[in-house]
């Protein structure tokens, strides 16, 4: 499937080292070279920022999905191909999901897991049939991984992780799935 459309999930804040907004950036350079438009959350701080304004620098399409309530807290970005305005949290990830042919995760916290985690129950259920990639950025979620594997070989989930989740260490890695 050519991915036309990504949906990116990521932290709000920038964490404490400086490589998960490095490979933010990377990763809008790459989408923008590769034509795909960058779904998200739509806002202008943090590593979503650095997202976005990479991909818009680099003469891409960002859509950001951002409820109201959002706009204030993480600072809306107002320089998007399209903001998108919702009422609320459910009807943002409703459409983040529905929006993108495939979803990445880079490093994020709370929102970004609950983000993560729906989308995957999603996969389980076969409600959705999307490529899901993880950029493990300095290891930030080798405990994650380790997690999921575990989950996995005590016979918890329905199809194996590695049938719907690729796992990269740095963005450059894509390139061989945005073609």
């Amino acid at each position: 499937m050519k991915i036309k459309n990504l949906t990116v999930f990521c932290g709000s804040k920038t964490g404490n080292e400086s490589i998960f907004c490095e490979h933010a950036a990377q990763l809008g350079h790459l989408l923008a070279s590769k034509n795909i438009t960058l779904i998200y959350g739509g806002g202008n701080k943090g590593m979503m920022g650095s997202l976005a304004n990479s991909v818009l620098d680099s003469g891409g399409k960002a859509i950001g999905i951002m409820p109201k309530i959002l706009a204030v807290k993480e600072h809306a970005h107002t320089g998007l191909t399209e903001m998108i305005v919702v009422r609320d949290m459910h009807t943002r990830k409703k459409l983040l999901y529905k929006k993108g042919d495939a979803a990445l995760v880079l490093a994020g916290g709370y929102g970004t897991m609950d983000e993560f985690f729906e989308l995957l129950t999603w996969d389980q259920l076969d409600l959705h049939d999307k490529k899901i990639f993880i950029v493990n950025s300095n290891g930030f979620y080798e405990h994650l991984v380790a997690f999921l594997k575990k989950v996995e070989s005590e016979n918890f989930l329905y199809h194996q992780i590695s049938d719907h989740i690729i796992i990269v260490s740095e963005p450059s890695e894509l390139n061989a799935y945005f073609s």
